[in-house]
Parts: structure tokens; sequence; C-alpha cells
């Protein structure tokens, strides 16, 4: 099984995913974890990326591309869930024909819905736990307030992303979700008109809903 999962920064992409994958064994490819790794290895890949990740912008296509494919190619035999990328129209109509050359079967594509603004205060409240940052803790949202500075998971400390607390930098990624010509909603969008004809699901979720009732509902529509 084959899924890409879009969703604004804050719409529990990342929980709703980690979920998914566990759920199928699948591999979690994460394209900010790949950024990461390399940052923290302090690659020349890794230095590059993280001059335009700093600055709130996508890392161009020529450094994101050939790397994100080349994880693809070393998936789990059941399959892979595609987090955080594509990001650009671009982006989507190149991993699509790359897809199509190495005759790869996407199955789904998922889509969380989310108001731009309720994403960003979503984003401002996120706090990561140091044992696994899929915990979900936010303390702008009462079903996932954290207990003091203690992950309501498992107990772990906490801590807030730097950028997660720098409105400019919020609002420049979320220029580029929200961008429907050539941003990451075009990239969806270019599956969602192909879903069709190219024989795979394309699912829309509401993200404002709690993250069981947005979990039963996409295990509904994947089942």
């Amino acid at each position: 099984m084959n899924i890409l999962i879009f969703g604004p920064n804050g719409s529990g992409k990342g929980t709703q995913g980690s979920l998914v994958k566990k759920k199928y064994d699948l591999d979690h490819i994460e394209s900010g974890a790949i950024f990461r790794k390399h940052i923290g290895g302090g690659t020349e890949l890794g230095m590059k990326a993280k001059e335009y990740i700093d600055r709130g912008e996508l890392v161009p296509d020529d450094i994101t591309i050939p790397m994100v494919l080349d994880v693809l190619k070393s998936a789990s035999p059941n399959g892979w869930l595609l987090d955080g990328f594509p990001r650009s129209l671009n982006q989507s109509e190149q991993l699509w024909e790359a897809l199509q050359k190495d005759g790869v079967k996407l199955d789904y594509v998922i889509e969380i819905l989310l108001p731009r603004e309720v994403a960003k205060n979503r984003i401002m409240g996120r706090r990561l736990c140091e044992n696994d940052n899929n915990h979900p803790n936010n303390i702008f949202i009462d079903a996932i307030k954290p207990d003091g500075d203690k992950c309501r998971v498992c107990g772990g400390a906490l801590k807030a992303r730097a950028d997660d607390q720098d409105e400019e930098a919020i609002n420049k990624r979320h220029d580029i979700y929200y961008d429907t010509n050539t941003g990451t909603l075009a990239a969806a969008y270019f599956y969602k008109n192909l879903a069709d004809k190219a024989g795979f699901k394309y699912i829309e979720l509401d993200g404002e809903g709690t993250i069981d009732a947005i979990k039963e509902t996409l295990l509904k529509q994947l089942a």
C-alpha cells in the first residue's frame, strides 16, 4: 500500500500518518525528517537545505526531489506513506512521472482540511515530546493539553520548536501550502483531478475533528 498525505502545518498530519503507518506496517517517509537527519549530520546537502528551512521557504527541487525518490526506492515491500512531499505543483508532477516510470502503484491520497487561522494557532501551541515527536501535545487544544511541561502520553519532557513560535515563518509556510496555483494545495489538487482516471482513491478529512474521530473516518476509507 502506497499513500500520499497532505495537510497544513498544524493539521495533525504527522499524528494520523503515524497511526496509518503502524496499522499497515508502512515506511513513514517524512521529508522534514530526511532534512533534519542531513542537517544534524552536518552534510553539505543538509546545510543547503537548512538555509531555506530557517527562512520558512521550500527547499529547491534539485535538492529535494532526487533525495525523496531515492528513499522511496529502498522502502519496505509493504509500502510507504509519504508525508511532506510533494509541496509544489512541479514536485507533484515529477513524482507522478517517476512513479509511472518505475511502475510503482499509488493507492491512496489523503488531504486533511483545516482553515488557515486554526492551523496557525495549533502550530504555536504545539509541544514536542523528547521520546516521540508524534505524541500529540498542544497547550491550546483541551483534548491533547499536556500535563504541565510533561508529555500527556509518556511523561517525557516537552519543548517547543523555535520555528513554531515564529509567526513570520509560519505565515511563509502557510503561504506555500494554501497556494492553489503552484503551491502544496495545487499539488494535492493535481492528484485529486487525476484520481478517478489513474485508479487511486482521494480521501478528504475534516481536520477540525478530534484525533480519534479523524482516525476512525480515515481507517474506514482505507478499508
